[in-house]
């Protein structure tokens, strides 16, 4: 962060100092105390189980040179009315301070966190980058990421997500974004807006938000998507798999799961070998490249860095070889187009392996009336590529979607703990996908069947 004082921060956003205003505020700000260090900013947030207002003496003790909070506190910090809004009016101040930064802007409904990772691994190779951390995306994560850029960051790449209408603006009014990407308008989060047309109004937010020099990115995988470009006057530049696209895909080939294709570019065209899995993966490898061509990388320099890149955040798509188990750990979250690119990945898989495939399988959330004929989908989808066994664990919504006549044995299984014990089926060779909305916490289940496996095969082997 650039260097401010508690004073210059509480005439930014309309708060009062307590204590030395004169101290001196050069780190990101965090939220969590045990993440305090010499220079940062604790904000003192209140949520619904825990009090940030009770954490300001640990977060003094760990380093913190302030606080801000809504209410007065022993020691330096800054008192406002919302700290939420107050840390979004920091970052706005702090980027205009920034003309020189380059933001890049991400959002849609599934994919945005592997192609700010790809873009990442490319431009932090070339200069100083801050990107979001995970899928830190909403109202406090977009501005402490911003927050965390000073006078020598050269690129922010910010994930941009929604829960309500009017969310993506104000964090384009916020963040004032050179390039501004909408990957694609799915079904994550219908039951919060209520149609994919109310999806596809919010995230073109983020288009009708940038300046007329400002460049628009966008895919062509649908058609909400594509006509956001009616939304900006500036230069546009899509992705995708159609011929006409400006950044597109060609000669495609699967290697063990791994896309291999020459990018194509109006700058000519490149090898690619991704290192990451499924299908799924090229769309946004050609958004990241296509953001690269807004900012003029040499096409060779993109296709290395995205053939070289591997994936920071945790828990998605992750392939663990486990004494002849190969169990692919996408378990951060769900939505039914994420659902079928990971059943996609099996297939291949399991296919090269010669093994059972075995999908997993837990609630998608947020997906409201809709949910059951989604879960249902997936299921189908399941059937339709010969997925031998899906286990089905907390809900019975997939059921609809296995005909009866099916190759696809559909095992219901009431939590994880039960879901486990079909890991005891499992022979050598075979696949596993686990895959679930976040709050599901597939991660243990995945953890779960790594554990048994080597004890059963261990019991084998005496």
């Amino acid at each position: 962060m650039i260097a401010l004082t508690l004073k210059q921060i509480a005439t930014i956003v309309g708060g009062k100092t307590v204590g030395d205003s004169a101290q001196i505020i050069t780190a990101t700000p965090v939220f969590d105390s045990r993440e305090a260090v010499k220079g940062s900013l604790f904000l003192a947030l209140v949520g619904e189980n825990s009090d940030g207002h009770d954490y300001i003496e640990d977060a003094k003790l760990h380093g913190a040179t302030g606080f801000m909070s809504t209410r007065e506190a022993i020691g330096n910090g800054v008192v406002v009315a919302d700290v939420l809004i107050a840390v979004r009016a920091l970052a706005a101040y702090v980027r205009k301070q920034l003309p020189n930064l380059t933001v890049i802007a991400i959002t849609g409904s599934s994919g945005k966190t592997t192609t700010k990772d790809l873009l990442a691994s490319i431009l932090s190779n070339r200069a100083e980058c801050v990107w979001t951390k995970a899928s830190f995306n909403n109202e406090l994560g977009a501005p402490i990421t911003l927050l965390g850029c000073t006078q020598e960051t050269k690129y922010c790449i910010l994930e941009v997500g929604a829960r309500h209408q009017g969310d993506i603006a104000a964090l384009s009014e916020m963040a004032r974004p050179d390039i501004g990407v909408v990957l694609r308008v799915g079904t994550a989060h219908l039951g919060e807006f209520g149609s994919v047309e109310k999806i596809a109004q919010t995230k073109s937010e983020l288009i009708q938000a940038l300046a007329p020099d400002a460049i628009a990115v966008l895919g062509t995988y649908d058609p909400y998507t594509k006509a956001m470009s009616a939304h900006h006057l500036g230069r546009v530049i899509f992705f995708g798999q159609d011929s006409h696209d400006d950044v597109r895909a060609a000669d495609v080939e699967m290697r063990e799961a791994r896309a291999h294709f020459d990018l194509v570019t109006p700058a000519g065209r490149d090898a690619v070998g991704m290192r990451l899995i499924g299908a799924h993966q090229i769309s946004n490898a050609l958004a990241a490249a296509a953001v690269c061509t807004a900012l003029e990388i040499p096409i060779e320099i993109i296709a290395s860095g995205l053939s070289t890149a591997d994936l920071s955040s945790k828990w998605r798509m992750q392939i663990n070889d486990v004494e002849e188990l190969l169990i692919i750990n996408d378990s951060y979250n769900a939505n039914p187009e994420s659902m079928k690119a990971a059943l996609d990945s099996l297939a291949l898989f399991a296919q090269e392996r010669g093994g059972a495939s075995w999908a997993f399988l837990g609630q998608m959330h947020e997906l409201g009336s809709e949910s059951n004929a989604l879960h249902a989908s997936v299921a189908t989808h399941a059937h339709e590529l010969g997925i031998d066994h899906l286990v089905s664990i907390g809900t019975r919504a997939f059921a609809e979607g296995i005909p009866a006549q099916s190759s696809t044995t559909l095992n219901y299984c009431e939590d994880i703990k039960q879901a486990l014990s079909l890991v005891t089926h499992c022979a050598p060779g075979d696949v596993i996908l686990v895959k679930a909305s976040r709050s599901e916490r597939f991660e243990t289940l995945s953890q779960g069947i790594e554990d048994l496996w080597r004890e059963k095969q261990g019991e084998d082997k005496k």
